[in-house]
């Protein structure tokens, strides 16, 4: 008798819309995430929604499919959130909280203003595709291409010794994948907790590359299912954790050849 494997769960997108599709929904039953592409080539970019920093970031993008995704992801950001604070997506206005780390303006991005306790969102984007998440905890998703073999090779020097020790297990053609899904994990994660992506938290921090995230006390970590060629990942704060505080690590000594450490 064949022992059938059973489906790891995934939060599953939805396609982002104008109109009906962002009717409001409550965010206490767990993140809302949509799926946004970039629209077809040589469309007119409508800027409109964009506040005058995001137009610089836009404007210097120098491929245009960048700069598309990039004003789209964003505009659908706007809306989102204008739907789910009752405030016109043009005057929906972002900040940035303290880094838990230093205490510096570079932390989780937020919605300035009142609303800002009660919604929050996180963005990715990547090859052509972005990932928008909203939650009632602090919350963060990450998207990213699957990488070639050598670049994920190199790469996964940087990572949890357990978890490369998993991708020298795995077989040649699964590791990209695997190690995919441990990078956005570990990206959304450091998204979620505002402290950022760092040497240490890749290192240090572990959340296994196999079909389903380690244990992450007072968060819940899930992967994305997204199309084939990339991974993304989705963690957010449990309701009952308290205070975002990311916990203690112990320091590990690094040495990484070729890891992207990027936010």
């Amino acid at each position: 008798m064949r022992t059938v494997t059973p489906e790891v769960p995934k939060l599953r997108p939805r396609a982002l819309v104008r109109g009906p599709g962002l009717c409001r929904r409550d965010l206490a039953r767990g993140p809302l995430l949509w799926l946004v592409r970039a629209p077809e080539t040589g469309a007119p970019l409508d800027v409109s929604l964009l506040d005058a920093d995001e137009r610089l970031r836009a404007a210097a993008l120098r491929r245009p499919a960048e700069r598309a995704l990039y004003v789209t992801v964003h505009s659908a950001l706007r809306r989102v959130l204008g739907a789910y604070s009752g405030l016109p997506a043009a005057s929906v206005r972002l900040t940035r909280l303290p880094c838990p780390g230093c205490g510096g303006p570079h932390g989780r991005p937020a919605m300035a203003g009142p609303f800002g306790a009660r919604v929050h969102f996180s963005l990715s984007h990547s090859g052509g595709l972005a990932l928008l998440g909203l939650a009632s905890e602090p919350v963060g998703v990450d998207l990213e291409r699957v990488p070639g073999p050598v670049l994920a090779e190199e790469a996964a020097h940087a990572l949890h010794p357990a978890e490369r020790k998993e991708l020298a297990r795995a077989s040649v053609e699964a590791r990209p994948s695997a190690f995919a899904r441990c990078w956005t994990r570990k990206e959304a994660y450091a998204k979620a907790t505002g402290e950022g992506l760092s040497s240490d938290l890749v290192r240090g921090l572990y959340l296994g590359t196999g079909p389903r995230p380690a244990a992450l006390p007072g968060w819940t970590a899930t992967d994305v299912d997204v199309p084939f060629g990339w991974a993304a990942a989705c963690v957010v704060r449990d309701a009952l954790s308290g205070p975002a505080t990311p916990p203690a690590r112990p320091p590990v000594p690094y040495a990484s050849r070729g890891s992207r450490g990027r936010r």
